[in-house]
């Protein structure tokens, strides 16, 4: 009978080995990669766009251990993802955390206008006429509003192609700059536990103001208790960006800090003398610094 017990035993350790290279096998090796192409490119079916990834990773990433990471998403990663290994970012000071940059695979005017389309929480048709004036494109070329679908398209496509390839876990962050720091304050407003740390820069407050940052404000000043799990924010702006910028990020982050909700953890800073595209690198650090720092 001990004989028996031993040999299941045996026959269990052996199978539990064997599942478990199975499912490292099925993650990617980032080594060897070219840091400067996108890592993927994402066709979604929900928004009809192509997304490019690119991805930074902890110093001791391996697929031959057990270890999952948090991931933080990072939007208009085309842009930004330069930083992600630069001297600007201190990884000394922060955990060890997988960066996701999404970008639109399209250059130029075309990539401002899905930025429009995706990040946009409502409709501004204001907006639109004045934007297809600026790029001159044609009227009913932009069109807002469709946050709802790219955030779909995250938890959809996006999160889980990253969940199947790489050793995360459900520790998930979002952060933007300008329409990007829109949807990234959108998810949070709107929390639903999917993302629990939240870099909100720079801001785009001023579009769809009345619809989206006042009732923002009044459910912050008439909702005492919220009933999110333990969340992350860190919301910022260059000192040399539009005053209603700067002065609606400050509202933004007086209001939510002023209520105190026990479960949600707010810092905010004003960069000094960074206008609105000098910022991102120092409101990409803080972003990491603040929502990953080391204790």
């Amino acid at each position: 009978m001990i004989f028996i017990t031993s040999k299941k035993l045996l026959i269990a350790t052996c199978l539990l080995l064997i599942f478990q290279n199975i499912s490292l096998a099925q993650k990617l090796d980032p080594k060897g990669r070219d840091s400067f192409k996108p890592d993927h490119i994402i066709n979604s079916k929900i928004t009809n766009k192509d997304y490019l990834i690119h991805m930074s990773f902890p110093e001791n990433y391996s697929i031959q251990d057990s270890i999952t990471y948090p991931v933080l998403y990072v939007l208009d990663g085309k842009s930004t993802f330069g930083y992600f290994e630069s001297s600007y970012i201190d990884y000394e000071k922060i955990e060890d955390v997988i960066l996701v940059g999404i970008s639109h695979k399209v250059n130029g005017i075309e990539s401002n206008i899905n930025r429009f389309n995706d990040y946009t929480p409502y409709r501004d048709t204001i907006t639109e006429r004045r934007i297809e004036k600026k790029f001159g494109v044609e009227e009913g070329t932009v069109k807002t509003g469709k946050a709802d679908k790219f955030l779909a398209c995250l938890k959809k496509e996006i999160v889980p192609f990253i969940d199947k390839h790489y050793k995360t876990n459900s520790d998930r962050g979002i952060s933007g700059h300008s329409l990007g720091g829109l949807f990234t304050a959108y998810c949070f407003v709107n929390s639903d536990n999917y993302f629990t740390r939240f870099g909100i820069n720079s801001p785009s407050f001023q579009l769809n103001e009345e619809i989206f940052l006042e009732p923002a404000i009044i459910k912050f000043t008439d909702n005492q208790n919220w009933n999110i799990v333990p969340t992350k924010v860190f919301i910022s702006t260059g000192e040399n960006e539009s005053p209603m910028m700067v002065s609606n990020m400050i509202k933004f982050s007086m209001f939510l800090k002023k209520r105190n909700y026990d479960n949600v953890d707010i810092d905010w800073y004003i960069y000094r003398n960074e206008t609105h595209t000098s910022v991102i690198p120092f409101c990409l650090n803080g972003t990491l610094s603040t929502l990953y720092g080391k204790e």
